[in-house]
């Protein structure tokens, strides 16, 4: 029975202590007109290097509120996943520190979960971003959309709703390279998307920039497709096809013409030309194995420093940190 349940809400947070100021009051304040039977709100900080701490040591006494401290940034991806492996509650909701995930949509998300759904996925407006920042978002997913057997939503992003049981089925995943958007996807489930406008950040400025983007795009890209393994082997075979061509083409004029091969400038070009191809297709070959590296070496995706409640003021570091 999906009635009064106890919710989690998963928080992760860098050098956002203007922003959490404001925002825990307005997040507990909207959870306590619901329907729920207790709630908790859990703040991971990443390594934040503001005083994003002190605040949040202010607001524990006054709040339910559990702070989990990682000994350094080791980004949002590894922060969402220490959250979910400290969720006590049947659902859990993933939300931004700065506003910009609408903390009016909370109520519709938790009516969909009553009604069957176990995860309830925020689906951005990207009408205020750039003609260009859409168009390579677009191409972006349609190719991952193609090449991955498994259908991840367009302009979905962290904010979204998951049962308990969506969650189990994410913490069994072993992979520390993760892609949390992909992952959401595979475990699957009974999933919908809702609709909604990011609003303005209340202050600081997104750390989350292009190389980040980039970093995170290539992670979705090897995690959950081998299309760019796929493009190395047909663009092999097709520049092998080509050059055998062109040779048997020029050895026939040269038999039959007697003509001499041309000089040095199509021999260099061509040189380059696939000299560069091989760097491009080793250094792809490199990112694969890479991540395998990092899977066999099998470090922890993220440590706990400390935990901080009004129970409890500090918990060791070995506490809840995954293997």
């Amino acid at each position: 029975m999906r009635i009064n349940p106890v919710l989690s809400c998963v928080v992760p947070a860098f050098n956002e202590a203007e922003n959490l100021a404001l925002f825990i009051p307005a997040l507990a304040e909207k959870l306590q007109q619901l329907d729920l039977a207790a709630y908790e709100i859990i703040v991971i900080d990443d390594g934040s290097k503001d005083n994003t701490l002190e605040v949040l040591y202010s607001l524990v006494d006054q709040y339910p509120l559990r702070v989990l401290e990682l000994s350094r940034n080791f980004g949002k991806e590894a922060a969402l996943s220490a959250g979910l492996d400290h969720v006590t509650g049947d659902i859990a909701l993933l939300i931004d520190a700065d506003f910009q995930h609408p903390i009016d949509e909370i109520p519709t998300m938790l009516n969909l979960w009553r009604n069957g759904y176990d995860m309830i996925y925020g689906i951005r407006n990207r009408n205020t971003e750039s003609w260009l920042k859409r168009l390579f978002t677009h191409a972006y997913y349609r190719i991952l959309s193609l090449s991955s057997s498994v259908s991840i939503p367009e302009d979905a992003g962290d904010f979204r709703l998951i049962d308990a049981k969506v969650i189990t089925a994410i913490q069994n995943l072993p992979e520390k390279n993760r892609y949390m958007k992909g992952l959401y996807a595979w475990v699957g489930f009974k999933t919908i998307g809702l609709q909604f406008s990011e609003q303005e950040r209340q202050y600081g400025k997104s750390s989350f920039n292009f190389k980040a983007l980039f970093n995170l795009a290539l992670s979705g890209l090897t995690g959950f497709s081998d299309l760019p393994l796929r493009v190395c082997i047909y663009l092999g075979a097709l520049l092998a096809f080509i050059a055998m061509a062109y040779g048997c083409w020029i050895i026939g004029e040269t038999l039959i013409e007697g003509t001499t091969v041309p000089g040095w400038a199509t021999l260099a070009a061509g040189m380059t030309l696939l000299g560069g191809i091989q760097l491009l297709f080793t250094g792809i070959l490199g990112e694969y194995i890479s991540r395998i590296y990092t899977e066999v070496k099998n470090r922890p995706k993220y440590i706990v420093a400390a935990e901080y409640s009004k129970e409890k003021n500090t918990t060791p570091i070995d506490t809840k940190t995954p293997t």
